[in-house]
């Protein structure tokens, strides 16, 4: 490799021009980077720190974190909390994504259920300590750990979701509005904090060909939330983040139009290369990322830059982009591999 590490920290934070691509004002001085999530592992290795074994609690964990991100020059911190609101533990039995956690089955047990207060639903305190460590120009991106269907279907299970929005509507209709208010109860402390310039929300909404719970549903159910965050950016001055995997093609209007998304995360190249949704969206929409996650773990240097430009020359051309993968930053995944995307994206556009 050509680079190193110091010559991406060279280059100083500046959110205002991560701003400028995600309000679609403009042409950023330079082209900004953005994840929506990095491995601990991952952050340990590029960091050669301890930092997969450190908990949130312990001194040094947020300064590392912060440091991460702004020595792979970021010009913000990508973070989420989740809702103070327990799973059960997985066992072997089920399967981690789908039915490990649940803890609600019935009526009784939501009625029974600990359900935090609003004032408090989830621990703000990170965030704070986060804060603590950003130099001048940088910021948070910031929101609530898993949305609306994924703590759903994480609390009843895909498979008792599924057969409660027939047999018990309201019990659905009850446990999407009571973590609905808990996240927005969320987002407005967080739209408040000087030290978050965006909101986000991470909240994976299909599969490679479809969404998991119908358009109509997702209408019903899920977008009232996401329509009250941005609202609470906007009303905030602040822009508002989704990201979600999955095929999305029936929704992406609703997203655009209704909730009024600023931008958006996670395209896989089997179900919609980010060049694709730039060209039919990104007039209302700004993507980011889109750099396939597989290639940059098995790709050659050649390969990887070659397709990083490709993707960098689609959808840059009017300023409104930011280079990332198109998913995450895995256990996984080289951490040279991903420089030399990066370094790709320093050689192309400052």
């Amino acid at each position: 490799m050509t680079f190193k590490i110091d010559e991406l920290a060279a280059r100083a934070p500046d959110f205002e021009q991560f701003l400028k691509i995600l309000e679609r004002r403009g042409r950023p001085s330079h082209l900004p980077f953005y994840e929506h999530f990095a491995s601990p592992e991952f952050i340990a290795r590029c960091t050669g720190t301890p930092f997969d074994r450190l908990a949130a609690e312990e001194k040094d964990f947020w300064k590392i974190y912060v440091n991460f991100w702004l020595d792979l020059g970021f010009d913000c911190v990508p973070m989420e909390i989740p809702l103070n609101c327990p799973l059960a533990p997985a066992t072997q039995k089920e399967s981690h994504g789908s039915e490990a956690h649940v803890v609600i089955r019935t009526i009784d047990d939501f009625e029974r259920y600990p359900w935090p207060d609003e004032s408090h639903p989830i621990d703000f305190g990170h965030f704070e300590r986060a804060a603590a460590c950003l130099p001048e120009g940088a910021a948070i991106v910031g929101g609530v750990c898993m949305g609306p269907f994924e703590w759903v279907s994480q609390m009843m299970g895909i498979e008792g979701l599924s057969y409660a929005l027939v047999d018990a509507p309201d019990l659905v209709r009850n446990l999407f509005d009571k973590i609905g208010s808990l996240i927005a109860a969320a987002g407005a402390r967080l739209a408040s904090m000087d030290a978050i310039g965006a909101l986000r929300q991470g909240d994976d909404l299909g599969y490679k060909t479809a969404t998991f719970l119908r358009p109509d549903d997702l209408r019903s159910f899920v977008f009232p939330t996401y329509k009250k965050l941005v609202t609470l950016a906007h009303d905030a001055r602040k822009p508002f983040i989704l990201h979600s995997c999955g095929c999305l093609d029936e929704v992406y209007d609703d997203l655009a139009d209704d909730v009024g998304i600023d931008a958006k995360h996670s395209f896989e190249e089997v179900i919609l290369p980010v060049e694709e949704f730039k060209r039919s969206h990104g007039d209302r929409v700004t993507p980011l990322g889109g750099v396939d996650v597989d290639l940059i773990c098995r790709g050659t240097e050649e390969e990887i830059r070659r397709e990083t430009r490709r993707k960098i020359d689609a959808c840059f051309h009017d300023g409104h982009y930011a280079l990332g993968t198109g998913n995450s930053l895995t256990d996984y995944m080289p951490v040279d591999k991903y420089l030399i995307v990066l370094d790709e994206g320093l050689r192309a556009c400052g």
